[in-house]
């Protein structure tokens, strides 16, 4: 898997209402699976490339997403640390407008394209599916500001549709929140033994856990309002990764091979 070019230190998978890239230079980006539009930026002294995970035009439903383009481009363009930014239902009763730092997750999803190796066995190690050193960033930058955070485990289901009350029942017995877009992108990360890991947003209470209908406009309308947040937090994050990583991110590949 050889890298085109040298491009990027950190990548940025951004979910919904991820639309302003300030001051970027426009990447296009070759990939066996599709080409991809990067967003090369400096935060902090450091390039970032910025891919919006729903692209630009025409939002892409989850189920639709070419999540193997997305994390293929960012290992083409160099990065090796990764951060994703996702829109979740809380199962907690978590504060619309507050933030999760991923910490597991469980995987609902059916008919996604989930690995890059379809001629061979590759069992990839998720011990640990996010990594330490990001979360811990993302977790000084959050305190910085004085934001309302928790750690929880992520459900990814399918989609495009909300959840069911009883599917949401559920899962609330060993999951905090839920989402439709974290599968297989932190798979995919693994398999390239890069850095990943994910500031969700809480964007509603899921299905069942109040009496309101659930609505797409309530998800864009609290990610727009958050939005200046959330890029103050990816940059203080950006500006804590540690240059050299020590963690084990990197290793998660060796000896999964068949």
């Amino acid at each position: 898997m050889d890298k085109a070019s040298e491009i990027a230190e950190i990548a940025v998978l951004g979910g919904v209402g991820f639309s302003s890239y300030g001051e970027c230079e426009s990447q296009p980006v070759k990939t066996p699976y599709g080409g991809v539009t990067a967003y090369i930026a400096s935060i902090k002294g450091k390039s970032v490339a910025i891919i919006p995970r729903h692209a630009e035009e025409i939002h892409i439903p989850p189920h639709r997403v070419n999540y193997r383009a997305n994390v293929w481009a960012v290992h083409s363009l160099g990065a090796k640390r990764v951060i994703s930014t996702n829109s979740v239902g809380s199962m907690r009763g978590h504060p619309i407008g507050s933030f999760v730092v991923l910490d597991d997750f469980i995987d609902f999803t059916c008919s996604r394209p989930s690995t890059f190796y379809d001629d061979k066995t590759v069992h990839v190690d998720v011990t640990e599916p996010y990594c330490p050193e990001i979360k811990a960033a993302l977790k000084y930058a959050l305190g910085k500001q004085g934001l309302s955070y928790t750690e929880g485990i992520y459900a990814c289901t399918e989609g495009p549709r909300f959840e069911t009350r009883a599917e949401i029942s559920m899962m609330s017995q060993f999951a905090d929140v839920v989402g439709m877009t974290g599968v297989p992108e932190v798979v995919l990360a693994k398999e390239l033994s890069l850095c990943y890991a994910s500031l969700a947003i809480v964007t509603n209470q899921a299905c069942g856990m109040t009496t309101q209908k659930l609505t797409a406009d309530e998800v864009s309308e609290v990610v727009g309002k958050a939005q200046d947040s959330i890029f103050e937090i990816l940059s203080d994050a950006i500006g804590n990764i540690p240059e050299t990583p020590k963690c084990m991110c990197r290793f998660a590949k060796e000896g999964a091979c068949l």
